[in-house]
């Protein structure tokens, strides 16, 4: 009798729960909410705290604002030199996305830009992710959701943009580079085509040190070739032409973006002297 009248005491409560919890979807990476636990309380602002190196947002039906705190997971004087990027996904918007930073907001995305998909940088200084819901009549359609990543000071803010420097590596970062980057690869340029803001450059590889994911594909078992596709920034103003270079660079969404390419003849020698001075960060197979 007693455990038939707690199970039906507890049973509303347990489901209500449910119900409020159910909403909202989080760890230390990713995080989805519903701006449903916002109807009538429109002026509601949400605090979410992410503390990976990449991970992604989704914010179903977004009504009120969220703030979005962006940090590594570790404590160390480099992680103030950090960019986060962030890449909305071809269906976001219904929302405005501002940097805060002590309550003063600048605009960052426009809700109508978001499904254009196209990537944003900015330090990690620069403050936290606000983001408020454009009003709506009808808010079912809408949902706000894009990838994040931080990335080192090299390809920060500028990575992505118009205004991205092109000017050549050091000795000191190329000899770093090809210990440090996502990859590192020998090859040719084939064919360079202009996009709306970048350049994308067809490679053909005839050696592939390392590649943090598959952005480069394999001609087969028996072909030790590869090819893909590296960005660039529109106004570095790369050619096709003769000769091998070393690609070295970053992997930011899934697409391989250049850092350092010599050629490879000038990596030879500048590594040949790192080795006899004893400098050379870490050891690469040249034969």
């Amino acid at each position: 009798m007693l455990t038939a009248m707690l199970a039906s005491l507890l049973l509303p409560l347990l489901l209500l729960c449910r119900i409020s919890f159910g909403q909202y979807s989080s760890d230390q990476c990713s995080w989805k909410g519903s701006g449903l636990t916002h109807e009538g309380h429109a002026r509601d602002v949400e605090q979410v705290y992410l503390r990976c190196s990449q991970g992604s947002l989704e914010w179903l039906y977004p009504t009120g604002a969220i703030i979005v705190n962006l940090r590594p997971n570790t404590v160390s004087p480099a992680a103030a030199r950090l960019s986060v990027c962030i890449k909305p996904s071809a269906e976001s918007g219904g929302t405005n996305v501002y940097l805060d930073r002590r309550g003063k907001l600048r605009l960052l995305l426009r809700d109508r830009d978001q499904a254009r998909g196209k990537v944003q940088c900015f330090g990690i200084q620069e403050g936290a992710l606000f983001i408020e819901a454009v009003t709506h009549t009808d808010i079912s359609r809408r949902i706000t959701a894009f990838q994040y990543e931080l990335v080192s000071d090299r390809l920060g803010p500028e990575a992505h943009s118009v205004g991205a420097p092109c000017q050549p590596c050091s000795d000191a970062e190329m000899l770093l580079a090809v210990c440090t980057n996502d990859f590192v690869a020998r090859g040719s340029i084939t064919k360079v085509e202009l996009e709306e803001d970048h350049s994308s450059v067809t490679v053909e590889l005839k050696r592939l040190y390392r590649q943090k994911t598959q952005v480069f594909v394999s001609g087969g078992v028996r072909v030790r070739r590869w090819t893909g596709h590296i960005k660039m920034p529109l106004q570095c103003g790369v050619r096709s032409g003769e000769g091998e270079f070393l690609f070295t660079g970053t992997v930011r969404f899934g697409e391989a973006w250049m850092g350092c390419a010599p050629r490879y003849k000038d990596f030879l020698r500048l590594y040949g002297e790192a080795q006899q001075q004893g400098t050379n960060p870490c050891h690469v197979d040249t034969a």
